[in-house]
């Protein structure tokens, strides 16, 4: 697999991802997800599906402790070595394995925090990339989103929190399946291209054992009305530090 090394954060990280078409990479999610999330101090932290790292690394820029876990072990490689070019290995952990295999790995009610930006699309449904690296992340192969929430549901402390960014489309499952497995959305933001758009992705936190009592915030719009990137977009770019 081809890889080149390239700037995160407009250069305040240096990721080494898949070229185009050969693997998931650094997009909007990514950053949006990081700048949703927004642990305290001392939480223990994981990000499910964390790839070659990027979400865990700002993360871990911003002063957090961050363990990241992936199926695809040349992604977690490559997640290991960004944490060292960017100086961040003390912060920032990254394991192969299948969160399905939860149980075996860690302990129940092991973290304050889970980050997670699932595939888009559920097994057999969308079109399905030739590269099987990039359909494990795009169209979920190894995970329905069902087990994802019940890895959630485990590994999460008792009003510990779930920071999601989903395909608009998945939402109302997603809503559903929160429900049942008893993490309570708190937090919920749309993204839309620009003004007068679908929505394309929302960011949703949620409360494992929480009482119900949801806040939608306003929406965010990746450009204005002039095609520029909004004010809101450049807030997400400027999560190297707090």
């Amino acid at each position: 697999m081809n890889e080149g090394r390239e700037d995160l954060l407009r250069g305040e990280l240096k990721i080494k991802q898949p070229r185009e078409n050969e693997g998931p990479r650094v997009n909007l999610d990514t950053i949006l997800l990081a700048h949703f999330t927004r642990p305290k101090k001392g939480e223990r932290i994981l990000e499910i599906g964390c790839a070659h790292g990027a979400v865990s690394l700002i993360l871990a820029k911003r002063g957090h402790t961050v363990e990241g876990v992936d199926i695809q072990s040349h992604l977690i490689e490559m997640a290991g070595e960004n944490a060292a070019e960017n100086g961040l290995e003390d912060k920032a952990k990254f394991y192969t394995g299948d969160i399905r295999d939860h149980r075996k790995m860690w302990e129940a009610q092991s973290f304050d925090r889970v980050a997670v930006n699932p595939p888009y699309f559920e097994k057999n449904s969308g079109s399905v990339s030739p590269s099987t690296a990039l359909a494990t992340a795009l169209n979920g192969l190894n995970c329905t989103l069902e087990e994802l929430v019940q890895a959630c549901r485990y590994l999460l402390k008792n009003k510990g929190y779930l920071d999601i960014v989903i395909h608009a489309g998945r939402v109302g499952e997603l809503l559903a399946l929160l429900d049942k497995y008893n993490i309570a959305p708190k937090k919920f933001r749309a993204v839309h291209p620009k003004p007068g758009a679908e929505a394309s992705v929302v960011l949703i936190e949620a409360v494992r054992a929480s009482k119900h009592g949801l806040r939608i915030e306003a929406p965010l719009f990746v450009l204005d009305e002039d095609g520029k990137e909004t004010p809101q977009l450049l807030e997400a770019y400027r999560t190297g530090g707090e």
